[in-house]
């Protein structure tokens, strides 16, 4: 037992500091980049692209969400603006489902975590299901349970941009990317050494036999089980992601890591408490049957086709 332990603390470690330099690294060259994508392709662009209500909107509002590196509750403010801008609601609602679960983050995590093709499975799962519910809420009329104060813009006050000062110096593009970027990583580097360090632990201590027999690929109950889990939680994907590799390493089937993956960064108690400020409550049902539907589907779906062999 005393020589257990040391060894259980010498995995952990090591596999906390591999995980902390490779996911950082991958952060913060994925977010530079997409940044500088997001500066030839202006919010008010999209609006525009996503105003049509055409077959070909779904699509790029799909690929849109995929290209912002959004989670599930900074999508809120840009989907307030999408409602101002009155941009077509099937395609805002594709772009409100797929932004968190398909933004390059994610992606890039995913890949370097499971592999390319457990990767390809999950952007095409969710990318068809963001489109079909878009498609499927817009026809049934859901747009009725959108609140009319969601599309007031509010008026703005005090000193605006005119308070500027017309001396400051000019700052590149390039460093203002940067810098973006840092923020940006600052603000979500809590949450990726906490998931790291979750992760870690169970790398080191969990019981290999523990998580096979109840998360194991003979359980298909996990899969709903771990989606259910996974939406009321405010886990974001930079951390959901090494804990979920680490449970991987256990025993736990890829097919419920994908449900938890899917339900915990596609929705969250704090998304829903931001949502009800924009829709009623029957649009905020549909939004959490499309979120289980889609995390559900995706890990049967891999555990039950040879994709998961």
């Amino acid at each position: 037992m005393s020589i257990a332990i040391p060894t259980s603390v010498q995995d952990a470690a090591g596999i906390f500091l591999f995980l902390a330099t490779e996911l950082t690294l991958l952060f913060l060259i994925i977010s530079y980049g997409v940044g500088v994508l997001q500066e030839y392709i202006p919010p008010e662009k999209i609006q525009a692209i996503l105003s049509a209500r055409k077959g070909k909107g779904y699509i790029v509002a799909a690929l849109m969400g995929a290209i912002t590196p959004f989670c599930s509750c900074s999508t809120i403010p840009f989907l307030k603006g999408l409602l101002r801008a009155r941009a077509g609601f099937g395609p805002m609602l594709t772009f409100l489902f797929s932004s968190p679960l398909l933004n390059p983050v994610i992606i890039g995590l995913f890949a370097i975590t499971f592999g390319i093709k457990v990767t390809i499975v999950y952007f095409v799962i969710a990318l068809l299901v963001s489109v079909v519910a878009g498609v499927l809420l817009d026809m049934l009329g859901f747009e009725r349970h959108v609140k009319e104060e969601a599309y007031i813009t509010p008026v703005a006050t005090g000193c605006a941009t005119s308070c500027s000062s017309s001396t400051a110096p000019v700052e590149s593009k390039w460093v203002r990317i940067w810098k973006s970027t840092w923020k940006d990583f600052k603000g979500v580097l809590p949450y990726l050494m906490v998931g790291i360090a979750f992760g870690s632990v169970i790398y080191g201590f969990m019981p290999t036999d523990l998580v096979s027999e109840y998360a194991g690929k003979d359980n298909l109950l996990s899969i709903p089980v771990a989606a259910v889990i996974g939406i009321p939680l405010y886990i974001r994907a930079e951390a959901v992601i090494p804990l979920s590799a680490a449970l991987v390493a256990k025993g736990m089937s890829l097919g419920a890591v994908m449900a938890l993956i899917i339900g915990s960064a596609g929705a969250s108690l704090t998304e829903v408490i931001l949502l009800r400020s924009i829709f009623k409550m029957p649009m905020i049902i549909a939004f959490l049957m499309v979120i289980l539907t889609m995390a559900v589907s995706a890990g049967f779906l891999y555990a039950l086709t040879p994709l998961g062999a």
